[in-house]
């Protein structure tokens, strides 16, 4: 088994050295390609979340990325270990310095994207879920950060404790006080069933009202198995 996820780890091109073992895909970020791995350090199974630093841009994305999650600790976020540079070095806040970059975080088995194609919720996992995506957006926003991607594979379960948690920071933004609090957001990183058709119209113009507009369309789905707005745009 760990030959077949050290071989997997190098069609994706993972060198985090020999510390992690038994890589397997899980999904894509947006910022970069995420797989499963073991830590035999720690002893628990992690998820490892790979970001390409080719240039300018994707380096001030990952910064910012980099910088929000640090900063956010709570029982419905995925919980950050570390962020590890080529061979599993400590990055040390030196991003500039390196080719790539790993973001440590928490396993989740599943996203509720998953638990959807299996059909509707229950009222009462959709109440349970609700509440704790509002817990979990109601801490984030009181960090000054926008998430401005939340949609159900975004959002991870654990079927075991039915526990909740937000992840994928890669488009999130923090809200400067002295500062506007405007900004753009790109068509085609951003599905658009979950955002607001006022951001859709002026893509320029949001506050963190996006984030609870985005939890309500979720919160359809989840009753309903439909998104709010597909077949009407």
């Amino acid at each position: 088994m760990a030959e077949k996820g050290d071989c997997i780890a190098s069609v994706y091109g993972y060198d985090l050295g020999g510390r992690f073992v038994n890589f397997q895909p899980l999904g894509f970020g947006v910022n970069g390609l995420v797989l499963s791995a073991v830590d035999s350090r720690a002893c628990r199974k992690v998820a490892v979340k790979k970001i390409a630093l080719s240039d300018a841009r994707s380096m001030k994305h990952a910064l910012r990325e980099i910088k929000i999650i640090r900063r956010l600790d709570h029982d419905n976020i995925v919980k950050v270990y570390e962020v590890l540079g080529p061979k599993g070095t400590d990055l040390q806040g030196e991003l500039f310095k390196f080719s790539v970059a790993y973001i440590v975080q928490e396993y989740m088995e599943t996203d509720l994207a998953r638990l959807l194609e299996q059909g509707t919720l229950t009222e009462e996992h959709a109440k349970l879920f609700m509440y704790q995506l509002l817990r979990g957006l109601k801490y984030i926003h009181s960090a000054n950060v926008l998430h401005r991607d939340l949609k159900p594979a975004n959002i991870f379960i654990s079927t075991e404790d039915l526990v909740l948690k937000i992840g994928d920071f890669g488009l999130a933004r923090i809200v400067d006080q002295h500062y506007s609090h405007k900004g753009h957001l790109s068509e085609g990183l951003v599905t658009k069933w979950y955002r607001s058709p006022r951001l859709l119209l002026s893509p320029n113009n949001y506050t963190k009202a996006i984030d609870m507009w985005a939890a309500g369309c979720i919160l359809a789905e989840m009753l309903t198995g439909r998104m709010l707005f597909a077949g009407t745009l």
